[in-house]
């Protein structure tokens, strides 16, 4: 199963002539292309899958989707290599 995790970005470089982010996922920090999002900046919640920002949401959306997400720990855990932290981690 293949899931879009949203996320903060939190620093945005270029490597290999690509726009990539740190991005936080509720305490779990992964890198992420941000091709296909050339709009999203430090601050902005983005959808991650396989790598790659798809989409930009709001915030409250995104803290909706990582509750979701934490209730199906096995997944997340699957797709990250390592569970999400409880809220406020």
């Amino acid at each position: 199963m293949c899931l879009g995790i949203p996320g903060r970005v939190l620093e945005i470089r270029t490597d290999a002539g690509l726009r990539m982010a740190t991005v936080d996922f509720g305490g779990v920090r992964r890198d992420a292309c941000l091709a296909y999002t050339p709009k999203a900046t430090v601050g902005t919640y983005v959808i991650v899958h396989v790598g790659f920002a798809i989409t930009e949401v709001d915030e409250a959306e995104a803290a909706r989707t990582l509750g979701v997400l934490r209730a199906m720990a096995g997944a997340v855990e699957a797709e990250l290599g390592e569970p999400l932290p409880g809220p406020g981690a």
